[in-house]
């Protein structure tokens, strides 16, 4: 059965960071909090535990998973950016908005999309989330928290049905949030598409 650890919403407790960060360095799945609701996450390298977050959403597309990073200087780290590239960040970070870029060879091939070579990358706004990546100090891998036989939204730990707590070592909750797409943006050709509208609404620079 997984942990279950209440971090306050805005202002995190320092020791709960530091166990969770520690959870992740040791190859947990998580249940995190991100601006677009609850979400499974582990650690970048930790082959093992991504297909358990695969097997859990029943995924067999481990490009769907996203890369969450501290900032924009992150991003560069693990995508491929050039000036309008990073004005487009800059101006539009952090938030709910996941950016699909060209990546780097420090992403695994096999979270890769296979054609673009490509992975959705955040910049989170939530307290909580930016908090533990930066305890973390490395970027953390996330997918929407999808239980395939379960359609209710999963906005509320406390009503999280038990498949979550048998399959995950750890839910950090902070209560009730809100379950929502973010807004998905292409930027794999020199022309930026918008591929869903969701929380982070339209950029301005891409409205018709």
């Amino acid at each position: 059965m997984s942990v279950t650890i209440e971090v306050h919403p805005h202002s995190p407790q320092p020791r709960l960071l530091s166990q969770i960060a520690e959870a992740l360095a040791a190859g947990s799945v998580l249940v995190l909090p991100t601006d677009s609701g609850y979400a499974l996450a582990c650690r970048l390298e930790d082959k093992a535990a991504l297909a358990r977050i695969a097997q859990i959403r029943r995924d067999d597309e481990p490009h769907h998973m996203t890369l969450l990073c501290r900032d924009l200087s992150e991003i560069s780290t693990y995508a491929k950016l050039d000036n309008p590239h990073y004005r487009f960040l800059k101006a539009h970070t952090p938030g709910p908005l996941t950016f699909i870029l060209e990546a780097t060879s420090e992403v695994p091939r096999r979270l890769l999309q296979a054609k673009k070579r490509s992975i959705g990358l955040r910049v989170p706004e939530h307290p909580v989330l930016q908090a533990i990546i930066r305890t973390f100090t490395a970027p953390i891998l996330s997918a929407s928290l999808v239980l395939p036989d379960f359609d209710a939204l999963m906005e509320e730990p406390v009503f999280f049905p038990n498949a979550v707590a048998r399959q995950v070592d750890m839910i950090i909750s902070v209560g009730f949030l809100a379950q929502a797409p973010s807004t998905v943006i292409d930027m794999t050709q020199e022309t930026f598409v918008l591929v869903r509208e969701g929380l982070g609404g339209v950029p301005p620079e891409l409205e018709d």
